[in-house]
């Protein structure tokens, strides 16, 4: 079940989201020390807060049992857009079409906010990922290095 995320619900949305980019991070060896600002790490109850009251960013969950085991949150952009960020799911809960559910819970979501494009932002050599996004609409519009990051920022769109 997906429900909006409550304050008394952020130290928990850290978790998952902690948990489920640290497996991207060991995949390609990502750690604290050279990628500080990569999810995994830089994500706290302080960062979350700050998006939930500070930006105003919708926030949900998927709830299995009175459990959090998926989170998303949406940022509402200019012209129209929103930016889907951190959508993810607990290692244990993957392939039981959890982020299927989020990912169109965020499409319903923006469209109710009128919204005609979400963007978002992947680690570019996580192909599996970035194809899964494509077979739900998204396109590829580019790519960027950072220097505080070890990878390549890719960057997709989806007309809603």
């Amino acid at each position: 079940m997906i429900e909006e995320v409550k304050e008394k619900d952020i130290c928990e949305c850290v978790n998952v989201i902690r948990v489920s980019f640290a497996t991207v991070a060991d995949e390609f060896g990502f750690t604290a020390e050279n990628a500080p600002k990569f999810t995994a790490f830089a994500t706290t109850e302080e960062r979350l807060k700050w998006h939930l009251f500070g930006e105003h960013r919708r926030m949900y969950a998927f709830w299995d049992n009175g459990k959090i085991v998926g989170y998303y949150s949406l940022l509402l952009q200019s012209n129209n857009e929103c930016e889907l960020n951190n959508l993810c799911v607990l290692p244990a809960y993957r392939h039981r079409k959890i982020g299927q559910e989020l990912l169109f819970h965020a499409f319903n979501t923006a469209k109710k906010a009128n919204c005609v494009k979400i963007n978002i932002g992947i680690v570019e050599e996580k192909k599996k990922l970035k194809n899964w996004y494509e077979q739900f609409g998204f396109t590829h519009t580019g790519t960027k290095k950072y220097d505080f990051f070890p990878f390549t920022c890719g960057y997709m769109e989806k007309i809603l």
